[in-house]
């Protein structure tokens, strides 16, 4: 019954979780908030700053006002779910998906609102205080019909009187001249009339008194400027002046194509792993395709449950997270494999080969989390999404790949139908010793026990320092590619239908007065066409080119403009961000292991992290805030794997009593190598089908974020198995030749370790 009951139970749950999932995951798709990067729209960073030297200094409670002010306008505009964030430094973040006449959201959130009546010769009448609150509104005129604003004053008897001044004056004097914003010693009445667009509102003639406290501006607006004009008017006048000093507006098709891009790319990227998961650990893989199914359901919906805005390199997160969840199923798998070899009962070496990979998969993920809530504290807003969808995406991988893999495969195991069936795990019986023979773990061949990785350290050390300085003397010579996000200025991206040509691109911007000869042309149909420009645009100047791009193409181009301070200021964090991440595994891993391993393990990720930034300044790789993203990344990924080796090596050390001299250290190294070199291979090879897939088939916009982690799995896998252990080796060796041999203490336990003692 027992048996029959854990194979129902097995079977119930597959139901169950298909059940969930078929029913429940369109909704929940349905609920995540796409960020503007995916459905289109605007982010401003404004610096809050005085109206005039005089005006008391910026306080906190000021620029919560002024955030709050933003928010009733947005309103006005009819967002859904914007994002305001108040931030340090006295800035507000603005976010708007979806927005589709980015210019009139931006001018409606940058306008002062300071509303001021006046004569003919700029003198100061009236202004906002004496306006009642919340009853401007968009109406039309009675005889007209024409589209205009009305608002209410709070004292009639005031307002008679200076219209009865007014209408004493003889004509064309006689004019109550309405401004917004009207600034002291730039604007005036008789230079703007004169033009055919002139600044302020509107100027009508008064010829009687006016008696009624309703007062009508009226002008050449449309039904939605007057709509806008009172929304901003009621929702007040901002008390401080707004400067952009970071903003980023995404056209609509740009966003559609890199959701569709990318969505695609991660089904197959997935599908690639599920395969693979499949053919190479059979039944096992099976229960990895099952669980790994829930993880992406559970990803969503947690990420729905907190309200998250999902964004592009949060798509690349949730993907890259997948390659974890694998990784921890193949310690698992693989330590099982191995019992299953030296002759244990299926059960037997299920057992002992989930209690001993427990301790690696904990360190690994335990490293890979600190990276990824460096980036979340140090990011900007799309790496913060990149750095939350990771840092979930590890907490739920632990659940699902841990406990739910364990418990699935538990149940078969359990009931015993898979008794003496190592062919359900992928090993075949000729590789299996019978238990009489007593053969340990740690004497098992390998496919790479031709491999003496200790004795021929010299060899790598030298490429790779050979390597490192070819990457500094190129770089000292060529520099970094630097983007805006650290170099400031200008970045235009313009998406057509047709193929692009550079001549052809920067005839059209000298003809439209924003030449450039830094363009670039990319995307398999030569169809999208980068302009980079050193200055800093203003709104204005965004909006003139948007609007002459978007006649001229056909559709909104893309246009990311960063000031000196915040490309400064993102460098800093940057190096901050990779300061703390690397402080803080060299402090986990020394107080996991020992120093030595510690020392290596940075020594090995600098190795990595600046190999990476070599490749970049070869092929001139454009360097943006997603680079950095890319390197923390990596730090984790390869941090992961270095730690799965030291969790072997320590493990294989507690197997002797004493090391007596190099050979026997050596020797262990070579075997713990060799034992965890099949799932480093697989990890990074389940890993780079997600990274190829991002690369090839997903969003130009993380191409290089892509073609950054693709370099640093690639050296992170090389360092640690060629510069982290070795190094250790090196460092060990010398405690070896001094103390004459090294004791193994096996009954001191570190601390979380599940590792049998031998």
């Amino acid at each position: 019954m027992k048996i029959r009951g854990r194979i129902v139970s097995f079977l119930l749950l597959l139901i169950l979780f298909a059940g969930t999932i078929g029913t429940t995951v369109n909704p929940i798709l349905k609920d995540v908030k796409l960020g503007l990067d995916l459905q289109g729209g605007f982010e401003v960073l404004y610096e809050v700053k005085k109206l005039t030297d005089d005006a008391p200094e910026i306080t906190e409670d000021m620029v919560t006002d002024t955030a709050g002010a933003l928010s009733k306008r947005i309103d006005v505009i009819g967002v859904s779910e914007p994002n305001i964030q108040v931030e340090s430094n006295n800035r507000i973040r603005v976010q708007l998906a979806g927005v589709e006449d980015q210019d009139s959201a931006r001018e409606i959130l940058s306008t002062q609102a300071n509303l001021t009546f006046r004569d003919s010769d700029d003198n100061l009448i009236l202004d906002g205080s004496d306006l009642k609150e919340g009853k401007a509104k968009g109406d039309f005129n009675g005889e007209t019909n024409a589209p205009v604003v009305t608002l209410e004053m709070k004292d009639p008897n005031k307002f008679g009187e200076v219209t009865a001044a007014i209408a004493r004056k003889p004509a064309p004097d006689n004019v109550l001249v309405i401004w917004l914003d009207f600034e002291e010693g730039v604007d005036s009445y008789k230079e703007e009339v004169m033009k055919e667009d002139p600044a302020f509102v509107s100027a009508p003639r008064v010829t009687q008194k006016i008696n009624s406290s309703n007062v009508e501006i009226s002008g050449n607006f449309t039904v939605q400027e007057t709509k806008d004009l009172a929304g901003i008017l009621n929702a007040g006048a901002l008390p401080v002046e707004l400067e952009e000093i970071y903003s980023t507006s995404v056209g609509a098709q740009f966003g559609e194509q890199a959701l569709n891009k990318t969505i695609f790319a991660g089904i197959v990227g997935i599908a690639l792993i599920f395969v693979f998961m499949l053919v190479y650990y059979r039944l096992p893989g099976f229960v990895a395709v099952v669980t790994l199914s829930v993880y992406v359901y559970l990803i969503l919906l947690v990420f729905t449950k907190i309200n998250a805005v999902l964004t592009l390199p949060g798509i690349a997160a949730l993907m890259l997270g997948v390659g974890m969840a694998v990784d921890a199923n193949i310690l698992t798998y693989e330590r099982i494999r191995e019992e299953l070899r030296v002759g244990k009962s299926v059960k037997t070496a299920f057992d002992a080969g989930a209690k001993s990979s427990f301790t690696a998969i904990l360190d690994a993920n335990i490293t890979t989390l600190l990276a990824a809530v460096v980036l979340f504290s140090f990011g900007t807003s799309s790496v913060k999404g990149f750095a939350l969808m990771l840092i979930i995406s590890i907490l739920v991988s632990f659940i699902t790949a841990v406990w739910g893999s364990r418990l699935l495969l538990g149940l078969l195991v359990n009931s015993g139908i898979l008794n003496g069936k190592t062919g359900l795990f992928g090993i075949a019986k000729k590789h299996v010793h019978p238990a009489y023979e007593e053969v340990d773990t740690l004497d098992l061949t390998t496919k790479f026990d031709r491999f003496d990785f200790v004795n021929t350290r010299k060899r790598y050390f030298t490429l790779s320092i050979v390597l490192l300085i070819t990457g500094a003397i190129v770089l000292g010579i060529f520099k970094l590619n630097l983007g805006i996000d650290f170099a400031s200025g200008t970045r235009v991206e313009i998406l057509t239908e047709e193929a692009l040509s550079a001549d052809e691109i920067e005839e059209f911007t000298e003809s439209i007065g924003y030449p450039t000869s830094d363009i670039v042309i990319s995307g398999d149909a030569k169809n999208i066409g980068v302009l980079r420009y050193i200055d800093e645009f203003s709104q204005n100047e965004i909006s003139e080119l948007q609007t002459s791009i978007a006649e001229q193409y056909g559709a909104e181009p893309n246009i990311s403009t960063v000031s000196s301070t915040v490309g400064q200021e993102l460098v800093k964090n940057a190096i901050k961000a990779l300061a703390f991440a690397a402080l803080g595994i060299i402090i986990y891993v020394a107080f996991r292991f020992e120093w030595r391993m510690g020392l290596a393990s940075i020594i090995g990720l600098l190795h990595d992290a600046f190999f990476m930034v070599a490749i970049f300044s070869i092929f001139r790789l454009e360097v943006d805030i997603t680079f950095v993203a890319a390197v923390l990344t990596i730090v984790g990924y390869s941090i992961n794997d270095t730690i799965v080796t030291f969790d072997r090596i320590r493990e294989n050390m507690n197997r002797r009593n004493e090391i007596k001299d190099a050979n026997e250290l050596a020797d262990i190294v070579n075997k713990s190598l060799r034992q965890t070199l099949t799932r480093s291979v697989n990890t990074v090879l389940t890993v780079t089908f997600v990274v190829m897939s991002l690369m090839v088939l997903g969003a130009e916009s993380i191409q290089n974020f892509s073609i950054g982690l693709l370099i640093g799995l690639i050296a992170g896998t090389y360092s640690s198995i060629f510069i982290s252990a070795q190094i250790w080796f090196v460092l060990k060796k010398r405690e070896l030749e001094k103390s004459g041999g090294i004791k193994i203490d096996k009954e001191k336990q570190q601390w979380g370790s599940d590792e049998p003692v031998v």
